[in-house]
């Protein structure tokens, strides 16, 4: 029985001394872990990139190519809603570069997938162009030609019912007006000149102006961080889990940004193991990639 007990305090002290000189930290999910820079110093050692564990690589879909954490599940969305298109956003193989709208390559490391949708030829789909093009096409696919409007940065609402009747905008200087120039249409062509017409003339600025403030806590998919300026910047919520157990959710990110380039859905830089999910409680400020958000720059699309 002595000889028991003098083994079991042998690799006790032996467990002791090799867990001691190993820092370890308890991650989001509350497991034991070793910290993400060690992680990441050991991987850049060895040579090889880091890979999220939640990624699908199969996946053709936002919601199939990422999982959610073990104890996550995705919140209910009504299937016509605007939640339930840009979490089944198609996105391009797992291997696919976001490209630039000349066919050069975005070169830094800032996301985990690429939505499989066009960006045209001109430098026109930038960050809230990009909002502005997910909520106009999922508008476009239900029949709501009547909601698809958005403002440019002068104040000038552009209705697409308006650009339908074959009415087309004219811009000199400050002075913009319609025009009638065109027959009746409402095919995809038409429906894709008249949004490249407001990447042209539309922004954050502008784009902030048209959204309202809604708290962090209340957060649906389909919401913007959206800081209006010269340069500003914007995000948009296109997926949300609960752990319905602690009550704790996540979100994932998608954006553009200059110059014109592939709609992606952002790495969370801060908690490899999270990631592309970003905890909702995140503190006062949001850290993305290539934009620090505050907790109060969270908007929605009125209708």
């Amino acid at each position: 029985m002595l000889k028991k007990i003098i083994v079991v305090v042998v690799l006790c002290i032996i467990l002791f001394v090799a867990v001691d000189k190993i820092p370890y930290t308890i991650n989001y999910f509350g497991l034991l872990t070793r910290p993400l820079d060690e992680i990441t110093q050991h991987n850049n050692h060895e040579g090889k990139q880091q890979t999220s564990v939640l990624i699908n690589q199969n996946g053709k879909t936002l919601c199939e190519r990422v999982k959610v954490p073990d104890g996550f599940k995705r919140t209910e969305v009504n299937e016509d809603s605007f939640g339930h298109y840009l979490r089944n956003l198609p996105l391009k193989p797992h291997v696919s570069k976001v490209m630039y709208y000349n066919g050069t390559v975005k070169s830094r490391d800032v996301y985990e997938a690429v939505v499989d949708m066009d960006i045209g030829t001109r430098d026109l789909q930038q960050c809230a162009d990009a909002v502005i093009r997910l909520r106009a096409e999922y508008l476009y696919s239900k029949g709501r030609f009547n909601d698809i409007h958005f403002n440019f940065t002068s104040g000038f609402c552009a209705d697409y019912a308006k650009w339908i009747e074959g009415y087309r905008i004219s811009v000199d200087g400050n002075n913009v007006k319609w025009t009638k120039t065109a027959n009746y249409s409402n095919d995809y062509q038409a429906f894709r000149k008249y949004l490249d017409i407001v990447f042209a003339y539309a922004g954050t600025l502008s784009l902030s102006k048209e959204l309202v403030a809604v708290p962090v806590e209340d957060m649906e998919i389909g919401d913007v961080f959206i800081q209006g300026g010269s340069p500003g910047h914007c995000a948009i919520i296109v997926d949300i889990a609960e752990n319905p157990t602690s009550n704790q959710k996540i979100f994932m990110l998608a954006q553009s940004y200059m110059p014109a380039q592939d709609i992606h859905i952002l790495k969370n830089p801060k908690q490899q193991e999270l990631s592309p999910w970003y905890p909702l409680d995140f503190g006062d400020e949001l850290f993305t990639p290539e934009w620090t958000f505050k907790r109060n720059d969270l908007k929605r699309f009125k209708d």
